[in-house]
């Protein structure tokens, strides 16, 4: 199985890292001949008007919307907002694919970001470890997009949506592969 992770900022090598240990071949993804053979792509978090920006200059946006299409594909953070349809107030480059809206950095600057554990039934107990840098939060959820997690006041921070996973936070910075072995998991069947 091949997995790329789009390479272009922010913390794809962590989420490499991650995919290399479920036994899948992570694929730096740069240019758009780099998604030729791939069987899901995972959009890492960063700085997304600099991830979208440079998708953009490399000629990367219609290929990954296209890609992302057909293939499972799982945004964190940056790349939660880079698969939006809609984002609340900033405009900037977006794939536009999951019926989702969110709020890029609903929590605040650096200094605001926070650790909770989070109950995702998707992947079974314990709760996850979530780490939450500069998060975004999905503000409006339509059909048939499925809620994973939400904070205790009720914020959105997972969800599904058939092939396409986002999360708010960066499952890569923990030891917990849960959340990447469920994208394996959604690329399998999707190989299926």
């Amino acid at each position: 199985m091949k997995i790329g992770v789009l390479a272009l900022q922010g913390a794809f090598r962590e989420h490499a890292a991650m995919v290399r240990q479920q036994g899948a071949t992570p694929v730096e993804v740069r240019l758009p001949a780099h998604l030729d053979g791939l069987d899901g792509l995972i959009i890492p978090g960063g700085e997304s008007t600099t991830i979208g920006k440079l998708a953009a200059d490399y000629g990367l946006i219609e290929p990954l919307r296209d890609f992302a299409t057909h293939q499972p594909t799982w945004g964190t953070c940056a790349g939660m907002i880079f698969l939006a349809k809609e984002l609340d107030q900033h405009r900037q480059p977006i794939l536009g694919l999951m019926d989702i809206t969110v709020d890029r950095n609903a929590f605040g600057r650096q200094i605001d970001s926070f650790e909770t554990d989070l109950a995702i039934d998707a992947i079974g107990v314990p709760p996850f470890h979530a780490v939450f840098i500069r998060a975004p939060v999905v503000t409006a959820v339509r059909p048939p997009v499925e809620v994973l997690a939400a904070l205790d006041d009720g914020r959105v921070v997972a969800v599904q949506q058939g092939h396409w996973l986002a999360t708010a936070f960066h499952p890569e910075l923990t030891d917990d592969s849960r959340l990447h072995r469920h994208f394996m998991g959604m690329v399998n069947t999707a190989k299926s």
